[in-house]
């Protein structure tokens, strides 16, 4: 299983439900900060980056960085902090090098 951090920074029109809906698309996903969501997929990096630049501005950034089972964090969205911290911990340490 491969699990990937997504960083954003929509900068003009930030019409963030559109860009939302295809992170969703991957099924196993989470929110832990305001521009950043981790999602588990098969796909590459650049297959990701893809997938989410169609909802984009071609002014806007994006990052995908793949991420290993060695993770910290504090202060994570405070809505659903602690299913936040339970997901994570659930995927993180199932994520395949």
């Amino acid at each position: 299983m491969k699990v990937y951090q997504i960083n954003y920074d929509l900068r003009k029109q930030r019409n963030y439900e559109p860009f939302y809906e295809r992170i969703k698309d991957y099924g196993y996903w989470c929110h832990p900060l305001e521009s950043t969501w981790v999602v588990v997929s098969q796909q590459s990096a650049k297959q990701i980056r893809d997938h989410l630049a169609q909802a984009m501005d071609h002014d806007d950034g994006l990052l995908v960085t793949r991420l290993q089972s060695e993770a910290a964090w504090r202060n994570l969205n405070h809505d659903s902090k602690e299913e936040v911290t339970q997901w994570l911990k659930q995927y993180l340490n199932a994520a395949t090098v």
